[in-house]
C-alpha cells in the first residue's frame, strides 16, 4: 500500500514526508482494518514533523482523523463487520483504569492520540491503517467520508470543551475565541445548537465574514490590540455584564483578557495555546468573580457520536477548504503550518 512516510525530524515537512510502498498492516484480535477513504490533517502532524515539543517514534505514518470502510475484522471484534462506513476515535487509552472506567477516557495515564504519539508506522495517511474496535464509530449514509474526517477530533474536542465541561446552557453568551480554526468552527455550531448568542473572533476579514456565515452572531478581530474592548461593547449592546463562557485555544497573546471578560460566575474552558503557555492572570478575576478555569483534551467516543448524530442531520456541518490527491499531501502540512485556509485539509489516500 501507500503511504505518507517521514524517517527524520525537520522544520521543512517537503523535505521529509515521502510516499512510500509498505506492507498492509496485519491486524491484531481486537482490531479492524480500514480502507481510508478521507483523512484530515491537525496541528499535531505538524508537531511530529517537527519532533516538537515531544519526539515520537520514527518512521512514522502522521494521521489522526480517517475516514473509510472497514475491510477486514480480527477474531474479537463484535460490533463491527466488513463494509462498515466508519471514522476513527483517535484517543487510545487503556479503558481499565480509574479514569477510563470512571467514563474519563481522555484522562488515562496510558493514553496517547493515534496518529500523532503511536508508531512506528501507525497512523492515518496511508490507504489502509487499523485501529482498535473500541476506537472506531460507524457514520450514517449520508454522512460523507470527507464530512466524517474532516469533524471527528476537531468536533469531538469541541463538543468536550462546551458541552462535556463548560455545560453550556440555551440563552448564554459565548465567546468562541479563534472561529476560524477547525476546533473554532465547530464550537460556534454546537454553541448555536444550543441557542446561545456567539460572538467568534478571527484574524482576518475573509476569516470574519466566514465565521458569521457558519452562525456566529458578532464577530472581532483577535489580531487588533483593541479586541477585547470590541467584546465589552458588544456586551453592553445586548445589556450584558460580561460573557458566560469563553472557548479559549490561543493561550497567552488573549488569555489575560480573556478572563477578563468573563462575567460573575463565568467559565473559561481551554484546549491549547498556540501563542505560549506561560500566560498570566488577575488573580482576584478568579476569587472575588467565582470564575471557572477549565482544561480540556480530546473526549469521550461517546461525544464523538453525538457529533457524528449531529452532523448526519444537518446541524453541524463540517467546514472544508482544502483537498488535495495522496501524491501532492505533503502540501497539506505546508498549508497547516501558513494557517492560511477556513476549515480542514483533507487528503485522499485512495486517489493519487
Amino acid at each position: 500500500m501507500k503511504a505518507a512516510v517521514y524517517r527524520e525530524y525537520s522544520k521543512d515537512p517537503t523535505k521529509v514526508v515521502k510516499i512510500e510502498d509498505i506492507d498492509i498492516p496485519k491486524i491484531k484480535p481486537n482490531e479492524v482494518l480500514i480502507k481510508v477513504e478521507a483523512a484530515a490533517y491537525n496541528y499535531n502532524d505538524l508537531w511530529g514533523i517537527w519532533g516538537e515539543p515531544i519526539k515520537i517514534p520514527l518512521p512514522h505514518i502522521s494521521g489522526s482523523d480517517v475516514a473509510g470502510t472497514i475491510v477486514e475484522v480480527g477474531s474479537d471484534v463484535q460490533k463491527l463487520k466488513v463494509g462498515d462506513r466508519v471514522v476513527s476515535h483517535s484517543n487510545l487509552s487503556c479503558r481499565v483504569c480509574y479514569e477510563c472506567t470512571s467514563g474519563r477516557e481522555f484522562d488515562c495515564s496510558d493514553r496517547l492520540v493515534w496518529g500523532f504519539q503511536t508508531g512506528p508506522l501507525w497512523g492515518g495517511f496511508a490507504q489502509y491503517t487499523h485501529l482498535p474496535e473500541v476506537n472506531v464509530v460507524k457514520i450514517a449514509d449520508n454522512v460523507s467520508f470527507n464530512d466524517a474526517a474532516a469533524v471527528s477530533m476537531v468536533g469531538m474536542t469541541s463538543w468536550h470543551m462546551l458541552v462535556g465541561r463548560a455545560k453550556i446552557k440555551p440563552g448564554q453568551l459565548v465567546l468562541v475565541m479563534g472561529g476560524g480554526s477547525g476546533v473554532g468552527m465547530v464550537g460556534i455550531q454546537i454553541a448555536k445548537l444550543y441557542n446561545c448568542t456567539v460572538i467568534a473572533t478571527a484574524g482576518n476579514k475573509d476569516k470574519m465574514d466566514k465565521c458569521l456565515e457558519i452562525g456566529a452572531d458578532y464577530v472581532v478581530n483577535h489580531r487588533e490590540a483593541d479586541w477585547y474592548k470590541k467584546v465589552r461593547e458588544i456586551n453592553k449592546k445586548l445589556g450584558q455584564p460580561g460573557v458566560d463562557v469563553v472557548f479559549e485555544h490561543i493561550g497567552k497573546s488573549v488569555f489575560p483578557q480573556e478572563v477578563a471578560l468573563l462575567k460573575m460566575g463565568g467559565t473559561l474552558v481551554a484546549t491549547g495555546a498556540t501563542t505560549g503557555y506561560d500566560s498570566t492572570i488577575d488573580l482576584r478575576y478568579l476569587f472575588f468573580r467565582g470564575t471557572n478555569l477549565l482544561g480540556s483534551t480530546q473526549g469521550t467516543k461517546a461525544e464523538l457520536e453525538d457529533v457524528m448524530y449531529w452532523v448526519s442531520k444537518g446541524k453541524i456541518k463540517p467546514v472544508i477548504d482544502t483537498i488535495l490527491p495522496f501524491s501532492d499531501m505533503v502540501q497539506g502540512h505546508v498549508m497547516m503550518a501558513g494557517a492560511q485556509q477556513f476549515g480542514k485539509i483533507l487528503t485522499t489516500p485512495q486517489k493519487l
